[in-house]
């Protein structure tokens, strides 16, 4: 299954010297079977779990451990500061690596691992009091988890765009997305199951983290590792020789000079500024989608709270919090209520997205993918704007097949605007990356998507540093409306797609194999 190369380089074929080259003859690429494709993007069902439980429950514990409201996004700038940092780095070396486990497959493992270990650990902080702060050791869990996440990620994109050929590239990253988001309703659920069917408690003491998502994390950290073992047991990556061919590239296994940190600075800089056309297009939608979720993931769980279980901006100020002998029951049971829902509408739109992935293929064939891409964004900025109008307080027994809770109508009826979202979700996840993979060269596709993680981090970082600002300067703590500043620039990302060039030069037809 494996193959032992050391150091292989790629160039393009017309830039092929005489002397230690071959495989310069270009051959189609085989046209791979459903459940091939399916086990290439497989281990990333389960990464996904593992960050939609950080995603569902991380402001949740960070406030549990002590962190004020509008520090919550400062907190999570760890994530887009990782990718930022990580992706790049990876995606050039694993463009580089060729070893008996593959191409990709050593970083997918590696990251998966460090991810676990994160896991494990950032519920357990208040057990390290003795060596710093809970809040600043679940802060630096979430970096290494964040960090780890980045490590496994990007070689799964790339991972697709080495081993499904052109024909098959929006399959691919539909499959992916359908997986993400498969992922991701699990892993946004398993709180609330712990809660409601298991039976463990939901409400945190103040400065501990609720049993209910201490075990969700451990057993999100299992999950990940098996899925992802799965993909880098059952994935045989080509060989050095074979992938040259498929792409069309000359392989030297000459070794290379050993450049300077300097002459790689140098490089990636030359890489970076003469990125294709499309990519800086596609930047500038991803700012306005990724300024979007950011928000979402850090807000939801205190906008939802306020907004419809009507609990007041102070039981979110740790210095209020602190002046207090014990939070009172009725708080506790509803901030823990609150946060267990968040849960189910974050694995709602994962579900609405996982739906949506299977026939994104089709729709995007038909309507084309700039036409998709655009009124996905729409109706997900629809669905952020409209949480505003779901207040209704009234007591409803809402009946979930698996168990039965009494929520307000207002968190019931989030269900809708979750649609959209999820659908904004889907294609953001497939869309910017089918319109994109045909426009890299193939020897560079991993740093170009590492690069191309900028458009991801850059809006977070930004969102990061002036979200909480606006939240407690502008709207005075009421979360509700930082969700709605969220649906206005999902609306301008759906605008910004229409300046998107797409030349479609790839074949997006789907196989006959797929869904």
């Amino acid at each position: 299954m494996f193959f032992n190369h050391s150091t292989h380089h790629l160039s393009p074929c017309h830039n092929n010297p005489s002397g230690n080259n071959k495989g310069n003859i270009t051959m189609k690429q085989p046209t791979l079977p459903f459940w091939q494709v399916w086990n290439v993007s497989f281990g990333f069902l389960g990464v996904q779990f593992g960050f939609a439980l950080q995603n569902a429950n991380v402001s949740r514990v960070l406030s549990d451990l002590g962190a004020d409201l509008h520090s919550l996004s400062l907190f999570w700038l760890a994530a887009p500061v990782m990718g930022l940092i990580v992706q790049p780095i990876v995606g050039a070396a694993s463009d580089r690596t060729w070893n008996r486990m593959g191409r990709r497959n050593p970083y997918i493992l590696g990251g998966a691992i460090a991810a676990a270990l994160g896991m494990l650990l950032m519920p357990n902080a208040p057990l390290f009091v003795s060596i710093m702060a809970p809040m600043i050791f679940g802060g630096l869990m979430l970096a290494l988890m964040d960090g780890a996440f980045n490590v496994t990620m990007q070689p799964f994109r790339a991972l697709v765009s080495d081993m499904v050929p052109s024909q098959q590239r929006t399959l691919g990253y539909s499959v992916q997305s359908l997986l993400i988001n498969i992922g991701a309703v699990i892993g946004s659920i398993l709180p609330f199951l712990l809660t409601n069917v298991i039976g463990l408690s939901n409400t945190a003491a103040r400065g501990e983290v609720a049993p209910t998502v201490m075990w969700a994390f451990y057993i999100g950290a299992s999950v990940m590792l098996g899925t992802v073992l799965w993909t880098v047991f059952r994935t045989r990556e080509y060989p050095p020789e074979e992938y040259s061919r498929y792409k069309g590239l000359t392989l030297n296994t000459a070794p290379a000079p050993k450049a300077s940190l300097s002459q790689r600075l140098a490089g990636f800089w030359q890489l970076f500024i003469n990125m294709p056309q499309t990519m800086r297009q596609l930047a500038v939608v991803q700012f306005f989608s990724w300024f979007a979720l950011f928000i979402m993931w850090v807000y939801t769980t205190p906008a939802i709270t306020q907004h419809i279980w009507h609990i007041e901006a102070k039981w979110f100020d740790p210095n209020y919090l602190h002046s207090l002998d014990a939070i009172p029951a009725e708080i506790a049971a509803a901030k823990g209520a609150a946060g267990d829902w968040v849960g189910i509408i974050f694995a709602a739109y994962s579900l609405f997205a996982a739906l949506f992935s299977v026939v994104l293929a089709r729709i995007a064939n038909k309507f084309g993918r700039k036409l998709t891409y655009s009124l996905s964004l729409l109706v997900g900025g629809l669905g952020y704007i409209s949480f505003l109008f779901m207040q209704d307080a009234t007591q409803v027994d809402v009946n979930l097949l698996i168990t039965q809770v009494t929520i307000p109508q207002g968190a019931l009826n989030l269900i809708f605007p979750m649609i959209g979202i999820g659908i904004a979700w889907a294609a953001i996840l497939a869309m910017p990356y089918a319109i994109l993979a045909g426009s890299l060269p193939a020897d560079k596709t991993g740093v170009y998507m590492g690069i191309f993680n900028f458009t991801i981090a850059a809006p977070q970082i930004v969102s990061g540093l002036v979200a909480g600002q606006i939240l407690k300067h502008v709207f005075h703590n009421e979360a509700i409306y930082i969700v709605v500043l969220a649906g206005v620039a999902m609306v301008l990302g759906a605008i910004s797609v229409v300046f998107v060039k797409d030349d479609r030069n790839d074949d997006v037809e789907l196989s006959p194999q797929g869904h």
